[in-house]
């Protein structure tokens, strides 16, 4: 339970930022409809409910690096190729979409130059390119239950000074500019900015599920932020909807909403989006980054710097605008993936179902394999490993490395556990040592090299991969 509310955490964090921490998503998107928006916010926030649990699942089922490996195995060529291009310039997008919101969040709050805040948000990108996947995703976890405590604590003071002409809210509400390209339609919007929301975070919602081994963990960890994130949503359409008349024709809505109620507030809050908005756009930026260099790992950092040092350059259009016509775009390619996505999951539920339950069983073994307080693995025992790792679509050797590392970590974790990771640097990606899977010949698993490795904690007698 413990991991798959990491994933909610870290699910919530990737849409918050860009989703609504500023109150323009939910202004634009639903507010401007007035009650009908209200309705509109649930519907969205059931949509990326159903749709995100099974990304999930789907990312932990590939134990996908990027993005493009799942899509190549659950569409045409043509359609992953045209998934892939709209999921990397969404992730472009936002990301330069929100480094501009860095800049308006400062303005607005402090009077700061809009570049002042671009620029602090741009070096705390940068840096965050020094960490793995699933460092950034304890950070990514980490940050997202401020806002929620935020949101909460909004919605007691909004409760305890409900505003007494509701009707007035609805007309003034209704002056809003809803975003381009809906057609005046709260229905449609809704779905827009689900769909908006969905490509959005793909990219990294693959990826973290990717480190996660267990699909179904990985899947309650979608189901419980997208509740998570929907019950947010429509708090805070609610919040937004009785504050109208302080929030109406503010860049960051919410925020006005708390300096409304004290200034002090208003800068702590300030603080609060500001690391939500940093979310996000790292987020986007690392994703694709790793799209960018999955053949060439090695360029990682110095791709990654590049796109967000464009992304600064590009971030000067300016925040509300941006929203206004970039991200309807977005959301109608969105929809074309949804229906690509949550098709392949639906015809493939059964095997991620046997999946899950086939690894579940190799952790088993690799706790008994790893445990100093268990016995060594039987001859049969091998033999099931063996044919476990046979039945599954990922390659025998990477699936049983990948098994034994994610169970090492939890044994390591584990106070009543004897077993310590720097007696095992082999099953560490963190240790210098680390050398990934020991090689073997048509890939089967290598028990001389594992059994060395169970002795010593390394893997001496083999040879490194080929980089």
């Amino acid at each position: 339970m413990r991991k798959s509310l990491t994933v909610a955490l870290a699910f919530v964090g990737l849409l918050v930022g860009a989703g609504f921490a500023s109150g323009q998503e939910t202004i634009q998107y639903f507010l401007a409809y007035g009650y009908w928006g209200i309705v509109g916010a649930i519907v969205a926030g059931i949509t990326i409910i159903i749709v995100g649990a099974s990304l999930f699942q789907l990312g932990s089922y590939y134990l996908a690096d990027d993005h493009s490996a799942v899509f190549r195995r659950v569409s045409h060529p043509i359609v992953s190729t045209f998934m892939d291009v709209s999921t990397m310039l969404t992730l472009f997008s936002i990301g330069f979409v929100m480094i501009a919101g860095a800049g308006s969040n400062l303005e607005q709050q402090f009077g700061f130059p809009t570049w002042v805040g671009a620029a602090i948000m741009t070096v705390m990108l940068l840096l965050s390119g020094l960490l793995d996947v699933d460092k950034l995703t304890r950070v990514i976890s980490a940050i997202t239950p401020f806002l929620i405590l935020a949101v909460l604590a909004a919605l007691v003071v909004t409760i305890l000074n409900m505003p007494e002409h509701i009707g007035g809210l609805n007309e003034l509400a209704m002056q809003n500019t809803p975003a381009s390209g809906v057609f005046n339609n709260w229905l449609l919007s809704a779905l827009n900015y689900a769909s908006l929301c969905i490509i959005m975070a793909v990219s990294m919602i693959l990826v973290i599920a990717g480190s996660q081994l267990n699909p179904r963990e990985a899947g309650i960890g979608g189901l419980i932020g997208g509740i998570l994130f929907a019950s947010l949503l429509v708090v805070l359409v609610f919040i937004i909807f009785l504050n109208m008349e302080s929030a109406f024709g503010a860049d960051f809505p919410l925020l006005m909403v708390f300096n409304s109620m004290h200034p002090a507030v208003g800068v702590v809050v300030s603080i609060v989006i500001y690391m939500m908005v940093y979310n996000t756009a790292v987020g986007m930026f690392y994703a694709m980054a790793r799209r960018l260099t999955h053949d060439r790992p090695s360029r990682f950092r110095a791709v990654y710097f590049t796109v967000v040092l464009i992304g600064f350059a590009l971030s000067f259009i300016g925040f509300a605008s941006l929203i206004g016509w970039v991200y309807p775009v977005l959301g109608y390619l969105g929809m074309a993936l949804i229906v690509v996505m949550l098709g392949s999951w639906v015809k493939g539920r059964a095997r991620i179902f046997e999946e899950t339950h086939r690894r579940e069983r190799l952790a088993a073994l690799a706790t008994t394999a790893l445990d100093p307080a268990e016995d060594d693995l039987t001859a049969s025992q091998r033999r099931e490993v063996e044919a476990l790792v046979d039945e599954s679509h990922v390659d025998d050797t990477h699936l049983w490395q990948s098994v034994q590392e994610e169970v090492a970590a939890d044994l390591d974790a584990d106070p009543e556990s004897e077993f310590s990771l720097e007696d095992a640097p082999a099953l560490d990606p963190e240790a210098e040592e680390y050398e990934g899977a020991p090689d073997a010949e048509d890939a089967p698993i290598n028990w001389e090299a594992y059994e060395e490795m169970y002795e010593t904690g390394s893997f001496p007698a083999v040879k490194k991969p080929k980089e």
